[in-house]
């Protein structure tokens, strides 16, 4: 990226700090390490942005998306990392995809559903995290079944166990971790969806603030600094998003 004009760098962050949302709702993204501080793909990308902006970074760290779009939408916050989901777009401006992850199905071993299409019949109960990508996503697409809200994604499977729910709905490396915790449970084979990682700021901050963010994630892909992160955090699960076209 060529130097960045000091007006359009204002329209990013008009606090002269760089503001940007963490959701630690997601593990392949971001997560806690043991000096209690977040760490993750989204923290590098976050930093790194700052330090072509020359900004400081301040990192405002949620539980769940919902409170990071809300940050983001409110402009409480200047950038953030999210799923790309038509309703948040509402009110963020989302770059193309960084990520691929994964959405799965868990259920228990003994249950009688063995496919992703057996997932949406009457009487089936489906545990997601509230406000989630695929929570968004299922409200949506599921005609039949039920779904439970738990209050974030990393509660979903508790929230399955405990209330006898027939379905856990998540992000496939999350269910996997849960399912190596708790025997007796299996995933579904497949996917139910690919959920696409982009980074996304306030609609208000307009077109020109929106494509310089659109620029730094496709060079952060094609400079391999996404693919270097996921080695470097040890993630497993998920993929680099190819280039986003031309026009898109």
């Amino acid at each position: 990226m060529q130097s960045i004009d000091p007006h359009l760098i204002a329209l990013i962050a008009p606090t002269g700090r760089l503001r940007a949302c963490i959701n630690l709702g997601n593990p392949i993204l971001a997560h806690r390490g043991g000096d209690g501080q977040p760490g993750g793909i989204s923290i590098d990308l976050a930093r790194e942005f700052g330090r072509r902006l020359g900004l400081p970074v301040d990192l405002a760290v949620f539980d769940t998306a919902a409170q990071s779009v809300k940050a983001v939408t409110e402009e409480q916050a200047d950038i953030g990392f999210f799923a790309v989901d038509p309703l948040r777009g509402q009110g963020i401006a989302f770059t193309a995809p960084y990520v691929l992850i994964e959405g799965a199905y868990l259920v228990r071993e003994a249950s009688p559903i063995t496919a992703n299409e057996q997932v949406d019949r009457p009487g089936i109960s489906v545990a997601v995290g509230q406000g989630s990508a695929y929570d968004l996503y299922l409200s949506r697409e599921l005609k039949a079944a039920q779904i439970v809200r738990a209050p974030s994604s990393p509660a979903v499977v508790g929230t399955f166990i405990d209330q006898s729910l027939d379905v856990a709905a998540g992000v496939r490396q999350q269910l996997e971790a849960d399912a190596q915790r708790t025997p007796g449970l299996r995933l579904l084979p497949g996917r139910f969806m690919v959920i696409q990682q982009a980074m996304g700021l306030p609609k208000g901050r307009g077109e020109a603030a929106a494509q310089l963010l659109c620029d730094f994630v496709e060079d952060m892909k094609a400079q391999g600094f996404v693919a270097q992160a996921m080695r470097r955090h040890g993630i497993q699960g998920a993929s680099v998003a190819p280039a986003a076209q031309a026009g898109a």
